[in-house]
């Protein structure tokens, strides 16, 4: 005898049962709700999939990259306690009314949930102290860039082009990102995207407004530009940026420990004219016995007193970069999965599917650093795949939430 779909009751939304795990725990229903109050995108009607439901989907599609767009919403709904048995099939929306749901939405609610919620979480209160994410009392974050593949339909070659390839063009459009990561725990902040042919340096002008007093932002020598030390260095935070070797900058005054100080300008016209110069302090050192070293290595930072900052320990910190690296495997590796592209054939719902992407890693990063404090360790040595794992598993067991917080608009 064939079985037929299980359906919902007349009157009852799959949103009344719906069950999100840690997901909805690092984003909480009722920042949800703010943030779509502030862009105008509360459901006024009674839908089935509401908008603060779908900003949830666009967050689980990153931890389901691998399956259909109606298995994630699937994945989503096995809360509902009143279907019998597990293998009780349950009908709903279709593939064309996800994305008319993801389409109301837009990007806009998304990016600004992002925004407010993707921050540093390292902590440094007494005994609590994150490991590795600290140097004396500087959080240590970096700042890189990178490229994902997306869906390859005309418009999304239209917005954001695509790379050459050794013969013609590439397979897919690309996107091009730059974000802050926080060196001890790789939660990537401050993201932001857009065509394939923008560059880094362009992306970052708006990155860097994520900077702070307190932090300690180191940076490849692809990054610098007088303009851009000046207005990070206005965020309040210190910078170790390197420079090209063809940077002049001339020995004002020699350090005990091998650094000097000296003084960016604009222009030569400037410089000639010693007119609106920055003081900085120079770093040049060599990495000896280490393969594929270059031959000299040139540091600037804002850390002018040589005794707040020795020149060996921050040239150690310097290379602490690489973390962003691992921070990105993670991301398009582990987290998307290899060969994987976002799915989004829409400009406007790539933004959408980039911010939730994003949300993704930073649910996972923040469940392994809760972990890594309770376990004393440094989070980088907690397993990334283990843990999307972990949160995949769990993501559609954690007690139902209502579909509204009291006192809401319907």
């Amino acid at each position: 005898m064939a079985r037929t779909v299980a359906e919902l009751p007349k009157g009852t939304r799959i949103t009344d049962y719906i069950s999100l795990g840690v997901v909805a725990k690092t984003f909480p229903l009722e920042k949800i709700h703010r943030v779509l109050a502030e862009t105008d995108k509360i459901s006024i009607r009674q839908r089935d999939l509401p908008m603060h439901v779908v900003v949830y989907y666009v967050i689980a599609m990153a931890l389901y990259m691998q399956v259909s767009c109606r298995e994630v919403l699937r994945c989503l709904l096995e809360g509902i306690r009143w279907l019998a048995g597990p293998g009780t099939k349950i009908k709903v929306t279709g593939k064309s009314g996800i994305s008319q749901a993801r389409v109301r939405l837009g990007c806009a609610p998304v990016k600004q949930l992002h925004d407010k919620v993707v921050v540093p979480i390292a902590v440094k209160e007494g005994t609590k102290r994150t490991k590795g994410a600290w140097y004396g009392d500087w959080r240590l974050v970096s700042l890189d860039g990178s490229t994902l593949d997306i869906a390859d339909t005309k418009e999304n070659e239209t917005a954001f082009g695509r790379p050459k390839a050794v013969r013609g063009k590439s397979a897919f459009p690309q996107i091009r990102f730059v974000s802050l990561v926080e060196n001890g725990t790789h939660v990537l902040f401050g993201s932001r995207l857009a065509g394939y042919k923008i560059g880094e340096t362009t992306l970052s002008k708006e990155v860097i407004s994520f900077l702070c007093k307190g932090m300690l932002c180191i940076a490849d020598r692809n990054f610098y530009g007088f303009t851009m030390w000046k207005e990070a260095k206005e965020t309040g935070a210190d910078l170790l940026w390197r420079v090209k070797k063809n940077l002049k900058l001339p020995c004002m005054k020699r350090f005990r420990d091998g650094s000097y100080q000296s003084k960016i300008y604009e222009s030569d016209k400037d410089r000639r004219h010693d007119r609106n110069g920055i003081v900085v302090r120079v770093i040049e050192y060599t990495l000896e016995g280490v393969i594929d070293a270059e031959p000299i290595y040139r540091l600037m930072t804002t850390i002018c007193n040589y005794k707040e900052g020795p020149a060996k320990e921050l040239a150690a910190r310097y290379h602490e970069r690489w973390e962003i690296e691992t921070a990105l495997d993670e991301l398009k590796t582990h987290l998307r999965g290899p060969r994987t592209v976002l799915r989004s054939k829409r400009p406007d719902l790539v933004c959408q599917e980039f911010y939730g992407f994003m949300m993704a890693h930073f649910a996972t990063r923040k469940l392994m650093h809760e972990a890594a404090m309770k376990a004393n360790e440094d989070p980088d040595r907690l397993s990334f795949v283990h843990a999307v794992r972990v949160i995949r598993r769990k993501v559609a067991t954690f007690a139902a939430f209502p579909p509204y917080g009291e006192g809401n608009a319907q």
